[in-house]
């Protein structure tokens, strides 16, 4: 009901913006100099150390093609605030760039999943079974009418944080609803999907990129223990480059090796995989590969149909299966899970495993036609 009636606001601002935003880069140089003259804010052409990685790559791409980046800084801080200027054209963004005239009406519900999962529902996209609850009885009904283990997590994303799996039984499943509650009134409760959380990066209708994120995993050889595979695997010098973490030998890990019936000293036999957390990021000891050039022609027509359904020039899925190089309709459980309307596309830049790729640069190919650099990707 609130969105219905907050629905015409949401046009009148984008009425306003469309009228208002040309005029808007002339009067902000004289704002910020206003900021500058109170050594509270400044405009800068110089990409700084402080911005995040996403930052640095969508830069570094855009100077590379002749693009003139300047970024709004307050109180000498960085924002995510930037003008962008090429062949006379001017765009402001914030986050990342999209094309002039790119409908903003999709960008008022795709991070929000329970919505995301109606729209995908509707225009014939796999997703996991289930819905939102708010209160513990409406919880508890969901939970009881759902096909078992699910999870829990809040409605609005969280980068995993506040995200619960394998729940099975009432106890655990109450406790973990009232922890993603604590991010956001909305609970989203469904069927644990089966498989590996690929992002998928789609820009101007196209897939750019398909990391697949790892949680904390070993190999086993049949020799080592799962001590001594964890500790050999956290010498690998790519997890000390500040972006990928060691694995955490901690208390969770314990929980995680018990679930699959394993113990520090065991000895795993060879190519069985053992996850020390069900998390994927790379602060919980995560990994990713970049599998783009691998993914099955189907599985590129499904991520493609994404684009029509979103009506957005640059989003990223989150999307479970088992195996991306064979076709989605042959695998069980697989769907996708949630949306981000500012992807992380930095990820897909430095993989710990599988090639780079550069989706900033498609992103400006897009953005700005004319600075496309003659490259084979």
């Amino acid at each position: 009901m609130i969105r219905v009636m907050t629905r015409p606001l949401a046009k009148l601002e984008d009425a306003v913006v469309s009228v208002f935003m040309p005029h808007f880069e002339a009067f902000l140089p004289y704002f910020f100099k206003g900021l500058s003259l109170l050594r509270l804010g400044r405009i800068t052409e110089k990409l700084e150390d402080d911005n995040i990685d996403r930052t640095k790559f969508i830069w570094k791409a855009a100077t590379t093609r002749g693009i003139v980046m300047k970024q709004f800084r307050i109180f000498n801080r960085p924002t995510i605030i930037f003008m962008a200027e090429f062949g006379g054209q001017k765009i402001i963004f914030e986050g990342l760039p999209r094309p002039k005239g790119a409908s903003r009406e999709s960008l008022e519900w795709m991070d929000n999943k329970g919505i995301m999962k109606k729209k995908f529902q509707k225009g014939g996209i796999p997703v996991a079974k289930g819905g939102t609850a708010m209160t513990i009885l409406g919880a508890k009904k969901l939970f009881y009418f759902l096909n078992h283990p699910v999870i829990t997590k809040p409605n609005l994303g969280s980068r995993s944080r506040h995200t619960t799996t394998h729940l099975s039984d009432e106890v655990s499943f109450l406790k973990a609803f009232l922890k993603a509650r604590q991010l956001s009134p909305w609970v989203v409760i469904e069927e644990e999907l089966q498989g590996f959380v690929f992002r998928i990066t789609l820009i101007g209708g196209k897939l750019a990129g398909a990391l697949r994120r790892e949680p904390p995993f070993v190999m086993g050889n049949g020799i080592s223990t799962v001590r001594e595979l964890v500790t050999k695997e956290n010498e690998n010098p790519k997890r000390h480059n500040g972006v990928f973490h060691e694995i955490p030998m901690d208390a969770e890990a314990v929980e995680e090796l018990k679930r699959q019936g394993l113990k520090w000293e065991s000895v795993p036999e060879k190519n069985m995989f053992v996850t020390l957390n069900q998390k994927v990021g790379r602060g919980q000891g995560g990994s990713n590969t970049e599998m783009l050039p691998h993914v099955h022609p189907e599985n590129v027509k499904l991520f493609e149909k994404l684009v029509k359904v979103l009506g957005d020039p640059l989003v990223g899925v989150d999307f479970i299966m088992q195996d991306i190089e064979k076709p989605w309709t042959e695998q069980k459980l697989c769907g996708a899970i949630e949306c981000n309307s500012l992807p992380f596309l930095d990820l897909h830049h430095m993989p710990l495993y599988g090639e780079p790729i550069d989706p900033s640069g498609k992103l400006w190919d897009v953005v700005f036609p004319a600075s496309r650099l003659n490259t084979n990707y």
